[in-house]
């Protein structure tokens, strides 16, 4: 789905001036519509008029509202008169970036920097850019502000199933409500783990089969074992996954986390096959939208998740910090099935990934058994990030880095000396082992392909919570 993006160009007041401004501004407004449209990401909610009297500011600015811009674009090439950003911002969808366009003959830089020191006198919170919006560089810094700003945006009003309570006692993992409303607007639903078990039962047997079917046409390898991973099995997590994702398109749950250590991987069957495939794109039914699933009830980590998915468009991978290699540098990040497969090839083709996928017969952690989700994550940039509480406040860690590929034999060497069984992204970091570990403060991580460092700096600015970037 497309970002959709408010537009208002500001002129002068005076009506003598303003008509000989009109075709310079519309000139201007029109390199930002085709720069922003050139991404395939943007739907501009261009204004019908340029903002040229107090009324106008007013009612193009709840146009855009009432179009569902997720955020506004002031934008300035002449001189305009402040005082029409002022009140536009109070009927604008925020947040607000303010633009200044390249256009030397006319004052539109004084404009955006008049309207700027007028909205920070009053308190309204706004951006500035500047620059040709058609130059690679300042439509990247645009697409960063854009991406975050969106995302704070639609985050609020979201709903958060909470399934099962805290896990083996993490506090990083439990969610403070309070603060969840207050800084993102974001309303948490409890749900008990016996709801899974219950609601498993009534999906078809025949449902689960296909399923299954399905899984072991296109996997690399199901590694039954007639004990821990059966097909009754298999197909009992099939059954937990379709269970969820009944529960959360009934209660309109938009990400989840869910507890499953120990009551459902003591008595039922493990999780790992539902995490894996709700946040994979797809399915054995075809495309879908990943649905942001923290495996612990890590809510933190889902809230994470959920920031990255709506900042990327991306399934978002999520691990724990399992082992550093000193050898070659870099941290094993493994944990128990949680991976997308989307990982395992980076490809939005299921046969393209299951290819390298196999499912292997749960460890002794798990002894009411089931499949694992087994693959090693594909090479390529990435962005790791997890929100974070210090002393009350929330603190974002940001990590640049970077997943290696070894090669299939040195792969298995590597995943062999932690687990074998389980998803392995083997990532090299822009920051020393001896700092991120004196100062990261959890276990569990999580990200996406591509450098996504500045949307996430936006997002914490916009938010109002600190930020740590190691690089």
């Amino acid at each position: 789905m497309k970002r959709k993006v408010g537009l208002l160009t500001f002129s002068d007041g005076r009506d003598y001036v303003n008509r000989d401004l009109v075709e310079i501004n519309r000139r201007f407004e029109q390199a930002v519509v085709e720069a922003l449209s050139s991404t395939e990401e943007v739907e501009v909610i261009k204004a019908d008029r340029i903002v040229n009297k107090p009324s106008v500011a007013k009612e193009e600015a709840l146009k855009l509202r009432d179009k569902g811009a997720q955020m506004t674009i002031f934008h300035y090439a002449v001189w305009a008169f402040p005082h029409f950003s002022v009140i536009a911002s109070k009927f604008a969808p925020g947040p607000f970036l303010l633009f200044g366009n390249v256009n030397p003959k006319y004052p539109g830089m004084v404009a955006m920097l008049a309207a700027a020191g007028a909205l920070e006198q009053d308190g309204t919170q706004t951006y500035r850019m500047w620059g040709d919006p058609k130059d690679p560089k300042v439509l990247k810094k645009l697409m960063a502000f854009i991406r975050a700003a969106t995302a704070k945006n639609v985050l609020r009003g979201q709903r958060y199933g909470l399934f099962g309570g805290r896990s083996m006692g993490m506090y990083t993992a439990v969610p403070n409500v309070d603060l969840w409303n207050k800084l993102f607007g974001i309303d948490v639903e409890h749900i008990d783990q016996l709801e899974i078990i219950e609601k498993s039962k009534k999906i078809p047997d025949a449902v689960a089969e296909r399923a299954r079917e399905w899984l072991e046409k296109h996997a690399k390898k199901i590694h039954y074992d007639g004990k821990q991973l059966t097909p009754e099995k298999l197909q009992l997590q099939i059954k937990s996954y379709y269970a969820i994702r009944k529960m959360a398109e009934d209660l309109e749950l938009d990400f989840i986390g869910v507890k499953a250590q120990p009551e459902l991987t003591e008595h039922f069957v493990t999780m790992d096959v539902a995490e894996a495939f709700l946040n994979d794109p797809y399915d054995w039914d075809g495309p879908k939208e990943p649905l942001v699933c923290a495996t612990e009830a890590d809510s933190d980590g889902a809230l994470t998740m959920q920031i990255f998915k709506l900042i990327s468009n991306q399934p978002v991978l999520f691990a724990d910090v399992r082992h550093y290699d000193s050898e070659d540098n870099f941290f094993d990040l493994c944990n128990s099935g949680q991976h997308a497969t989307f990982f395992a090839a980076r490809s939005y083709d299921p046969a393209v990934n299951l290819a390298k996928v196999e499912f292997y017969p749960e460890s002794f952690y798990f002894p009411a058994g089931g499949a694992s989700v087994r693959h090693i994550a594909a090479p390529g940039e990435v962005t790791l990030a997890r929100l974070t509480r210090k002393d009350g406040r929330y603190v974002m860690r940001i990590i640049k880095g970077e997943f290696l590929d070894f090669g299939e034999e040195k792969n298995e060497e590597k995943a062999r000396a932690t687990q074998i069984e389980w998803p392995h992204a083997f990532a090299r970091l822009k920051v020393s082992a001896e700092e991120f570990l004196s100062s990261y403060s959890s276990n569990h991580i999580h990200g996406v392909y591509g450098d996504y460092v500045e949307e996430l700096v936006h997002f914490c600015r916009l938010s109002g919570i600190d930020f740590v970037v190691y690089a």
